[in-house]
């Protein structure tokens, strides 16, 4: 409206063009601009030019944080965990960057980086004689429905070893997406030596049916039951259900977000496989991750 939107043609059209991409965002039929989504609109377009640098100066690193086994507390895996080292920044967690990053559809690049990198670091483990530990990478749902998803994880574990040591975490609600065809890609997948896990598990909906067609070997209980099963009893009697139903189908379930000794004592007497958390260890770089299995390795 002018002349608060605008004192011109050409700067009234901008803000025309905010409000609209917001009405799309949000679902509304309108909305009218205010000069906070300008501002919006500003800092998004200096995070995007500076995530688009970053990919070409090659500023993402990977963090690894340790799955251990719920029994005998050693590594037995780790998730990798995608970072920006911004030099104008820092240390930029993913929830501030990723989110773009699938809207503008960066994360192909990213995603596809992440995985290749993770099976360069397994492959380093192996050639420093390490008992490597199997890496985790989070797949985003702008990557699992491009069409040649398979190939380039298959382009990708083709660089590591014979015997790839690399799982895939997709999403519950991710997976119920397009369910037929997340089965056949992510067979695809299998067959390149690639396991398949569930994040998020309880979160979604699935469908006990189709959740055993699945091509998956792990069940990863979402670390807000995790963080609250101590306190509310319905919270513990869904843990305890998903183990079980784990169990009953034959596959490995991890619990995230185990910050507690008294949440690691009772997931243990569940039979819960594995644990992952900052009881364990927060994700650290690869230079501390590797110090870490160093040691475990001469005890």
């Amino acid at each position: 409206m002018l002349p608060d939107d605008g004192a011109d043609a050409e700067t009234l059209l901008r803000s025309a063009e905010t409000a609209l991409r917001m009405a799309k965002e949000a679902g509304e039929r309108h909305v009218f601009h205010a000069p906070e989504m300008s501002e919006k609109s500003i800092e998004k377009l200096t995070l995007e030019t500076k995530l688009r640098q970053a990919l070409k100066n090659e500023e993402f690193v990977l963090h690894y944080q340790p799955k251990v086994e719920a029994e005998t507390r050693r590594i037995v895996g780790v998730e990798a965990l995608i970072r920006w080292q911004s030099p104008e920044l820092g240390l930029v967690p993913p929830g501030e960057f990723i989110p773009l990053m699938e809207k503008t559809g960066m994360i192909l690049e990213a995603g596809a980086w992440a995985l290749s990198k993770a099976v360069a670091d397994h492959l380093r483990w192996l050639q420093l004689g390490l008992k490597a530990p199997r890496v985790a990478v989070n797949v985003s749902p702008v990557q699992l429905r491009k069409r040649d998803f398979v190939t380039m994880v298959a382009e990708a574990v083709k660089r590591g070893p014979a015997t790839p040591g690399i799982d895939l975490e997709i999403t519950e609600s991710l997976v119920m997406e397009d369910i037929e065809a997340n089965i056949q890609k992510l067979t695809e997948v299998r067959k390149h030596g690639i396991s398949i896990a569930v994040d998020d598990f309880g979160t979604g909906y699935s469908s006990l049916a189709y959740l055993a067609k699945l091509p998956v070997e792990t069940l990863k209980i979402d670390r807000s039951f995790i963080i609250t099963m101590l306190n509310d009893p319905n919270t513990m009697t869904l843990v305890q259900t998903i183990i079980s139903l784990a169990r009953s189908l034959k596959l490995k379930v991890v619990a995230e977000g185990v910050d507690s000794e008294d949440q690691a004592k009772i997931l243990r007497l569940l039979y819960c496989d594995e644990m992952q958390g900052y009881l364990f260890c927060r994700p650290v770089p690869f230079d501390q991750i590797t110090a870490l299995l160093q040691r475990e390795a001469a005890a």
